[in-house]
């Protein structure tokens, strides 16, 4: 039971090759001409300058006509909405029909698509994104960019008159060392972009102090008693999605997944089991390991808990599924602004008695 292999695709595309960081940015405070239009450049806050996966990307005002590709994601849709600029989107193709934030999916659902006709890869062609005649594009990674997919190139965008950007970690299609810092740095980056950095540093300063909040509660927890406070592993994976040849093969080894369920007092079961962000793996070395926990989730699955208890019962033998150990997620464990979200859900269903 696995999604439409384009989907897939792109999900791999997105979220699993080989990695660098990515995304530095910088205000421009460089002259302009004559002195009163600098005078009026330095009160709105514009030109600013990011340097992005190798171009450097000059905004003089405030974007207007944004379009979000959907780079098997939500993590820049739900940034935008989280800095209150959804009424600059003029077209949205990212959607996983649930969030933990309550009213985010109703939120994302109504957003303008563009009417676009999608390509073989489940994202806006070349035709169409230029006859959306965005000013700026969002795409989770470079494969957003890449001629070969059938899409606009950045180059070709810039001549149109539109900035682009890629998000953290997404400059060579990979997310195996993104970590919560990476969802600050994007907040960061559109916050500068359309002049909102106080809001964005305000949501960075709640993340962090929920986090900490979270991870001071659990720190030297473990399974139980007699453990020597010893983490919980945790399998992570997306439900009913294949991307490879085994039975597993959307298990999570690499990314900010890690990163959040640290900060939650566990550690990734399969972690050794790729050097890349996901494990492909057979159900022999998945019935063979001892998993204490499963985080399912959903992209565009109504119903991942579902799918955690099949698991459950599939491996009887995991202690996971003797104590019933499972939390089902969406946007919040991938990169986004709610990344303490799943930290402290991921946090109460392995510690429940620190809360």
């Amino acid at each position: 039971m696995s999604k439409k292999r384009p989907v897939a695709v792109a999900l791999a595309g997105a979220l699993c090759l080989v990695s660098t960081a990515c995304s530095g940015s910088s205000t421009d405070k460089s002259a302009t001409g004559g002195g009163a239009a600098s005078a009026a450049d330095a009160k709105s806050g514009y030109p600013v300058t990011l340097e992005n996966c190798g171009t450097s990307q000059k905004f003089t005002k405030e974007p207007g006509r944004v379009v979000v590709m959907n780079g098997a994601s939500v993590a820049e849709v739900s940034t935008l909405l989280a800095l209150g600029l959804q009424d600059k989107i003029v077209a949205n193709q990212q959607r996983y029909g649930m969030s933990e934030v309550p009213g985010r999916a109703a939120a994302i659902k109504a957003l303008p698509t563009g009417d676009v006709k999608l390509n073989d890869a489940s994202d806006i062609p070349r035709e169409a994104m230029i006859g959306l005649r965005p000013d700026l594009v969002l795409s989770t990674t470079s494969y957003g960019f890449d001629q070969k997919n059938g899409f606009a190139t950045r180059d070709q965008l810039k001549q149109g008159g539109a900035n682009t950007y890629v998000s953290p970690q997404g400059c060579d299609q990979d997310t195996s060392k993104m970590t919560i810092a990476d969802s600050y740095t994007l907040l960061r980056d559109l916050g500068k972009v359309f002049h909102v950095s106080d809001r964005a540093e305000k949501i960075v300063a709640a993340s962090q102090k929920h986090i900490a909040e979270i991870s001071a509660k659990v720190k030297g927890e473990g399974n139980g008693k007699g453990d020597g406070g010893k983490q919980p592993k945790v399998m992570v994976l997306f439900s009913n999605m294949a991307m490879g040849g085994n039975d597993f093969s959307s298990v999570v080894a690499k990314g900010i997944y890690n990163d959040i369920l640290a900060k939650a007092g566990g550690t990734n079961a399969f972690e050794s089991a790729s050097k890349t962000s996901f494990a492909d793996l057979s159900k022999e070395k998945v019935a063979a390991t001892d998993v204490d926990a499963l985080v399912v989730i959903g992209y565009n699955d109504p119903d991942p808990a579902a799918y955690a208890k099949k698991l459950l019962k599939e491996f009887p033998q995991w202690p996971a599924a003797k104590n019933n150990k499972y939390v089902a997620l969406s946007d919040s464990m991938y990169l986004g602004p709610s990344n303490d979200l799943a930290v402290e859900k991921i946090a109460r269903m392995l510690h429940p008695d620190t809360f």
